[in-house]
């Protein structure tokens, strides 16, 4: 017996798709059968996977901006007539210390990975709670949420306070609405050789992962597709990890324990 996620006449919505772990759920959901409608403040490669489907639609928006992203939602309902998922991707920050960051800086890297997904929730919750199928919110957030995060503190507590909120809607917008997320761990985007610095740092940080490399972005969208889908009619209030295993625990190359285990520490992991 084979599984399989139909979700043809699905009217989907990612925030960030343009790229990067973004462009890997809208490649997801296409693949799905699915109608897409994504968003970002700049024009998307339209040479990814999934966005030169004429099943994706674009539009430019600052989601960090209530008005607009009610405007994008409800003009999404006048053109689809329903929205059945929202994916609230976009996020990410810059590296640096805390303490030199301004509360402007604050305030942005909150507006973008927060309050962001706060606005496409409230918009999309009357549309859900109107239709007789409801809805699913999927939320993406990050391994900084439940881990120290020096040189993106801002960014994990964040992510902290919207897996919070998953949790918190999950329970007051049921049974109508499911509210799940998906926690990345390391992905392997467009740009994430030069993030490490050069091929051989690159390779040191997926030799931390338990699994051995970074993850795909079409893997995580697959994870979203998954929960988001009819397969997880019972899941919600979820945090999905999807991170290879987490990190190595560096601890143990220095117990007895390391060779009963047969654990040899990855270069740079101790």
């Amino acid at each position: 017996m084979s599984i399989t996620i139909d979700l043809t006449g699905w009217v989907v919505l990612v925030t960030g798709g343009a790229r990067g772990v973004g462009a890997g759920i809208v490649d997801a959901f296409v693949s799905a059968g699915a109608v897409v409608e994504t968003c970002g403040r700049s024009e998307p490669d339209l040479d990814a996977p999934g966005l030169s489907s004429p099943s994706v639609h674009f539009s430019r928006l600052d989601v960090r901006d209530d008005e607009q992203v009610h405007a994008w939602v409800a003009d999404v309902v006048e053109r689809r007539g329903r929205i059945d998922v929202a994916v609230n991707n976009a996020g990410g920050s810059p590296f640096g210390r805390f303490e030199a960051g301004s509360a402007r800086y604050q305030r942005a890297i909150t507006e973008l990975n927060f309050l962001s997904a706060a606005h496409v929730v409230s918009a999309v919750h009357p549309v859900m709670m109107a239709q007789e199928q409801g809805g699913s919110i999927v939320n993406i957030t990050s391994i900084s949420a439940r881990r120290p995060s020096p040189g993106t503190a801002v960014y994990g507590a964040a992510k902290a306070a919207l897996e919070s909120l998953t949790g918190s809607l999950a329970v007051e917008w049921a049974p109508h609405i499911r509210v799940n997320a998906v926690s990345c761990g390391l992905v392997a985007t467009e740009g994430a050789v030069d993030h490490y610095g050069n091929p051989d740092s690159y390779a040191r940080v997926a030799a931390t992962i338990p699994r051995g490399r970074l993850a795909d972005p079409r893997e995580i969208g697959d994870a979203v597709l998954m929960l988001a889908s009819p397969l997880s009619s019972h899941i919600t209030g979820a945090v999905l990890d999807v991170d290879g295993g987490g990190e190595w625990p560096a601890f143990l190359a220095h117990t007895p324990n390391a060779d009963l285990l047969n654990l040899t520490a990855p270069e740079g992991a101790h």
